[in-house]
């Protein structure tokens, strides 16, 4: 009997401890989640209200369902308003613009070419109707999948070309099942277009982000950290006393060595949006482009530099006077 309640008792302290050790590995799962969200919003407090943005934008274009005066007119498609505003909503104006007018003319075209190759199809028998729609597709998907590789509307229409691809499949596949094709596309078109319109407004209307500032901030931001290490390298190769912020003002070039993605991304971006600020119409986006190449090249150069005045050899200097 006593060895019974031994064991129960070894159970027992068995299970407690496991359930403590789950329950402490819950706590740091969720103390180190609150860190790093503390991190992100002290990085950029603009990360906060661009949450809040997409939740508004959401909820305002929600309406068209859950009302009964817009859902009896739109339906079911008007989830695609929800759908536009969550894919559509980015960070920046421009990202956001970029893919609202891709979306809007991918929509527009596909579902165009989508009712004309239904239609064509329809004056043929129903075998024929088949070929010919299943032929459409094939050639329609293989022909822009392939442009896609193309640098330059890859860079800047990517995201339209998956949306007309998928848009002309929707469309012109569901067109064989359904008689009332028109209709079916006409409410998917002004529900994208609602939802499209929405973001847009909610996004410059609201605390606006620009892309252009952005991008202008961040290259003058890296070739201020390539003159903190021409300024203050001397003292760290005469070894003279130094602070620690200066010595991590010395590391803060090698940001610089991987900004070229970045870089890129805001010029596609910046291209998209309006007038505002300083930034002008047909402003020259792409000289910044040249100015980071110079500033990474030189970035490169300091980097073997520190390389050098860190590694072990250490080379003696004499100063010679000549009188």
């Amino acid at each position: 009997m006593a060895s019974e309640n031994q064991e129960n008792a070894g159970c027992l302290k068995r299970g407690w401890a496991g359930f403590r050790g789950c329950l402490e590995k819950i706590v740091n799962v969720v103390t180190g989640i609150r860190a790093e969200a503390k991190r992100l919003a002290g990085e950029d407090p603009r990360r906060i209200v661009h949450s809040l943005k997409v939740g508004l934008a959401i909820t305002a274009v929600s309406l068209l369902y859950y009302f009964d005066f817009f859902y009896d007119g739109f339906g079911v498609s008007a989830m695609w308003a929800v759908m536009t505003v969550v894919v559509v909503f980015e960070f920046s104006v421009g990202a956001t613009l970029g893919k609202g007018v891709n979306r809007a003319i991918a929509t527009m075209l596909g579902g165009a070419l989508g009712v004309a190759a239904h239609r064509l199809a329809s004056f043929s028998g129903e075998k024929v109707e088949v070929v010919i729609l299943g032929l459409s597709v094939f050639l329609i998907a293989t022909g822009t999948t392939f442009f896609r590789f193309f640098p330059k509307l890859r860079a800047r229409y990517d995201y339209g070309l998956l949306i007309f691809i998928l848009t002309f499949s929707l469309i012109s596949v569901s067109g064989y099942r359904e008689d009332e094709i028109i209709d079916v596309a006409h409410k998917r078109l002004t529900t994208i277009l609602v939802g499209g319109s929405a973001t847009v407004l909610v996004c410059i209307l609201i605390c606006p982000v620009w892309a252009g500032e952005d991008l202008h901030n961040i290259t003058a931001s890296n070739i201020e950290k390539i003159a903190n290490f021409l300024q203050g390298f001397g003292s760290v190769y005469f070894q003279e006393p130094n602070e620690k912020n200066e010595q991590e003002l010395l590391n803060e070039y090698k940001s610089v060595l991987n900004s070229k993605g970045v870089e890129d991304n805001l010029v596609n971006f910046a291209k998209w949006e309006p007038r505002h600020g300083k930034f002008r119409y047909r402003h020259p986006w792409d000289q910044y482009l040249k100015i980071g190449s110079l500033t990474r090249e030189c970035a490169y150069k300091i980097d073997a530099l520190n390389c050098f005045l860190n590694s072990d050899l250490k080379v003696n200097i004499t100063f010679t006077f000549f009188g």
